[in-house]
């Protein structure tokens, strides 16, 4: 069955004159060729050739547009290669000193040193404030309001602490004393 019937009596040539179990015949088989690593018209030689040719013509922008691409090509490189050695290094150890206290320091001189840390920690917060405020001005927000609240706010918590501190103290200084009266009784 090579053709279908027309009317007139002729037979028409099939759409697929190769109906078996491969497209082609076996001597038809060039479509089937293996593989090149370069595309058919690209080799090495063509290439380099290719290149010779645009080197060797005489034109104003080739040697800056060469350039331009020789850079542009480190330029991604040199950054691939920042990214890679981006945070993979070890860190410097940081050593971080703390103070040593002394195991048998009384309650009295820990609260006494309490409230000597939260003084000096105020002061730094109102210097940072000052800070901010400037910085402040400068841009033109206004601060003053909220400051002023704020500030009613803060001065009552710290008076809150060291009132507590001082019960704490004031408990603390008369626990020693009693344990001083009862190490000199004997």
């Amino acid at each position: 069955m090579s053709g279908a019937r027309v009317p007139g009596g002729t037979s028409a040539p099939s759409i697929f004159p190769n109906t078996g179990p491969h497209f082609a015949s076996p001597g038809q088989r060039d479509y089937i060729a293996p593989m090149a690593i370069f595309p058919r018209p690209v080799s090495p030689k063509s290439a380099l050739g290719d290149f010779w040719t645009y080197v060797s013509e005489h034109r104003a922008h080739k040697w800056p547009l060469l350039g331009v691409s020789i850079a542009f090509t480190w330029l991604i490189v040199w950054a691939f290669v920042l990214d890679a050695n981006t945070n993979t290094m070890p860190r410097q150890n940081k050593i971080i000193y703390f103070q040593s206290w002394n195991a048998d320091r009384s309650d009295a001189t820990i609260i006494l040193q309490q409230k000597i840390d939260l003084a000096r920690r105020e002061a730094a917060i109102e210097k940072k404030q000052k800070e901010m405020q400037h910085v402040a001005d400068q841009f033109g927000i206004e601060w003053r309001k909220e400051e002023s609240r704020n500030a009613a706010e803060r001065k009552e918590a710290l008076k809150q602490i060291n009132a507590m501190l001082d019960t704490r103290l004031a408990k603390a200084e008369g626990a020693e004393g009693a344990q001083s009266a009862t190490r000199a009784a004997p």
